[in-house]
């Protein structure tokens, strides 16, 4: 998630406006500038809320992009299936920080029984051999983080 940007800036000619859009931002307002003008901008922009915007993760040579359910290693698209994207999803959700075996398997499998826990393995297994070694770091007796720390 995202908040609105407004850019306030002396360059006012179009290619800057253009190009201050392009790279990001949710209005342009040159100077000089009415105050009013201002503050109604950022109203405006206010009562859109938040701006969700697609989370993509770069890990070494791979790349995830989470809306979209796409997985890129090098150049290549990688088959991900629905439960690995879940638990992606999930770890994605907390880049580099600890998700819990008993968190993934509530949110992923809504169940803790010894063959959803196995389940989990696999998928762990098959995603490392995917995507590679160094996407999913296991912490003993706690879980798992996407990405080195």
């Amino acid at each position: 998630m995202r908040f609105p940007v407004l850019l306030l800036t002396a360059h006012g000619e179009i290619r800057q406006r253009v190009e201050g859009l392009d790279a990001g931002a949710d209005d342009f307002l040159p100077k000089p500038f009415a105050v009013a003008e201002l503050r109604a901008r950022v109203r405006a922009l206010g009562r859109r809320g938040p701006i969700e915007r697609g989370v993509r993760l770069t890990l070494g040579d791979v790349v995830l992009d989470l809306d979209a359910c796409l997985a890129l290693r090098g150049e290549e698209e990688v088959p991900v299936t629905s439960r690995e994207w879940a638990i992606l999803k999930l770890l994605g959700a907390k880049p580099g920080r600890i998700v819990s075996r008993a968190t993934i398997l509530d949110s992923v499998w809504d169940d803790q029984s010894d063959g959803a826990s196995a389940s989990l393995d696999t998928l762990m297994t098959r995603i490392r051999r995917k995507l590679g070694a160094g996407v999913i770091r296991t912490v003993r007796s706690e879980g798992y983080a996407l990405g080195g720390v």
